[in-house]
């Protein structure tokens, strides 16, 4: 690659994109490898072979025809990792139908808000998750459910609402039950759903995922086939994925992490799916390693953290391992050297990305300096752009300099769901998507996160990225994780709080971290403020929730007056 000198990349390729629909490409793998494995669900005991899977894949899709669903309808999917999942985003994929995925740890109001805004027609729902009693909470949000027959919901709760799908065997008043939809099949021929399947466009909008954000209500990434098709597929081809490869997938599926970059990564490859679990569950996940003779594992920084300090990690043999993706939040260099060293897995990539861009833009290779595996988010995807700008002026910035990283191409979203002026607040006139992250490029071209916009710190006029901090204070011997955070302070306009977990057995002080750092970095980097903690609030795919643990923060440290100041 040549050396730049301002912060701009575009990813060749002598790989072209697929032109294709989700839906034709799966025929096709399934044409050149029916007996391979394609889908395991150990919690579930399934195990389909790619000719099995198109088998209930086919049924589910006919069923969906059968009900009346229309292209571009919305039917929303609100359940943990297991194999109906993908059969129903494979199937509606196949029909034109919009895929909404609802997080599995949303409460009622939530839902409530996705269901509405997205205008779903059809929900498929899980009985339960965990703590979540799904079906009590449809009742709750349409109590005209139980007084229905399946299909005739009226309510003005969720006016576009017609259809619950509930998946299991028992019968419940107003839902139709999993084996009852896929019966329904039986009333539409191959030939029907081989004329559906041929009216998609790869350009047509495919799917709706709600990004958490810190303020305000979630917005829906709209995405295309073209869009998580193709991320997929070149996720996978970076990674070396063949149709001999088993990926590990504990990510949810209703994120990018699992339903593009697993699901479609192994699916674009005719390599095997596999879900240790319903949701995360680090001894799940080191069992279906040993168990499934698994090459790839998926997971975010919090989940490798938990695997590697699981009581039993010595016990499980990790020998198959080759490969897998660290991402979703930002990736800790110590972690990183560990899961290479512990774990078996020498080729385990780095991925940067979002679900406005569906969601991978950079992505560490294989065979790169172990600098810049372990200390960049890697370099730029097949068939995308990345510039790095001044936030203010929105010049790029030369190379070296921190800025605002913004990318386009293939990958970037459709718009949000019916939100026209989000739409144009993340996406310029030129197309460039506006990410929020701050970042450097090199002169190969590697890029570093160094944090958010909104989460960088400015103590007495310093500017300070609390990733940097955090990178440092992973190499204390006692700390197994850490989080920093800015909080209001009336002299100095913000300080810096670390919130730290520690490894199992160990105790600490605050003095003795705050003394870890003093004259190894910047004094202004040090930490006033020290918290030790089990847990940090996250969201269900593992992403740090900072907002959360600064409100917390300023209520227990009484800084409630320093946050009330105005600045400029």
């Amino acid at each position: 690659m040549v050396e730049a000198s301002w912060s701009y990349v575009s990813g060749t390729s002598d790989k072209p994109l697929l032109g294709v629909t989700i839906g034709d490409l799966f025929d096709q793998i399934v044409a050149r490898f029916p007996e391979n494995e394609a889908l395991v669900a150990r919690h579930q005991a399934v195990r389909y072979t790619y000719r099995e899977l198109k088998m209930h894949v086919d049924q589910c899709a006919r069923a969906l025809i059968a009900l009346g669903v229309q292209k571009g309808e919305r039917m929303g999917i609100w359940a943990p990792n297991c194999a109906e999942w993908t059969i129903t985003q494979l199937a509606t994929s196949k029909i034109g139908a919009i895929l909404v995925n609802i997080n599995p740890s949303y409460r009622v109001h939530e839902l409530q808000y996705a269901l509405k805004q997205s205008g779903c027609t059809y929900l498929v729902i899980a009985p339960q998750f965990r703590t979540s009693d799904y079906t009590a909470m449809l009742y709750e949000l349409a109590p005209e459910l139980s007084s229905v027959e399946p299909g005739q919901l009226q309510t003005t709760q969720v006016p576009d609402l017609r259809l619950v799908i509930r998946l299991g065997t028992e019968p419940t008043p107003g839902m139709l039950t999993w084996g009852d939809l896929q019966m329904l099949g039986d009333n539409i021929s191959m030939e029907q759903l081989h004329e559906r399947q041929r009216q998609q466009e790869f350009d047509d909008p495919i799917n709706i995922q709600y990004t958490s954000g810190t303020t305000g209500y979630p917005k829906g990434a709209t995405l295309s086939h073209h869009n998580i098709l193709n991320n997929g597929y070149f996720v996978a081809e970076i990674m070396h994925l063949t149709d001999q490869d088993r990926l590990v997938i504990p990510v949810p599926l209703y994120h990018c992490f699992g339903m593009v970059m697993g699901n479609l990564g192994c699916i674009t490859h005719g390599a095997t799916m596999i879900y240790p679990s319903e949701g995360f569950d680090p001894r799940a996940v080191l069992e279906a390693v040993q168990a499934e003779r698994a090459t790839a594992l998926y997971g975010v920084p919090t989940m490798f953290i938990a695997e590697l300090g699981h009581a039993d990690f010595a016990t499980y043999d990790l020998s198959s391992l080759r490969t897998g993706v660290m991402a979703g939040s930002p990736c800790p260099v110590e972690v990183m050297k560990k899961v290479q060293a512990l774990m078996n897995m020498r080729e385990v990539e780095i991925c940067y990305g979002m679900t406005e861009t569906s969601p991978v833009s950079t992505q560490t290779r294989v065979g790169a300096p172990l600098d810049k595996q372990v200390g960049t988010v890697g370099q730029i995807h097949p068939h995308v752009e990345v510039k790095i700008i001044d936030p203010v002026t929105n010049q790029i910035v030369p190379v070296g300099a921190t800025g605002e990283l913004c990318t386009r191409g293939y990958s970037v979203m459709l718009g949000y769901w019916d939100n026209e002026a989000a739409t144009r607040g993340a996406i310029d006139a030129a197309r460039w998507m506006h990410t929020g992250d701050l970042a450097t490029m090199d002169p190969e071209g590697y890029i570093n996160i160094v944090g958010r916009i909104k989460d960088m710190i400015i103590r007495g006029g310093e500017n300070v990225y609390p990733r940097e901090i955090e990178e440092f204070l992973y190499t204390h011997p006692k700390v197994q994780d850490i989080q920093v955070i800015g909080l209001p302070d009336e002299k100095y306009g913000e300080e810096i709080m670390a919130w730290v977990k520690l490894k199992p057995g160990q105790t600490a002080t605050v003095d003795e971290i705050r003394d870890f750092c003093r004259g190894k970095i910047a004094y202004y980097k040090v930490p006033r403020y020290v918290k030790f903690v089990d847990t940090f609030p996250m969201t269900v795919t593992g992403k740090i929730q900072k907002f959360i643990m600064r409100n917390e923060s300023i209520h227990e440290l009484g800084l409630e007056a320093a946050a009330a100041m105005k600045t400029a």
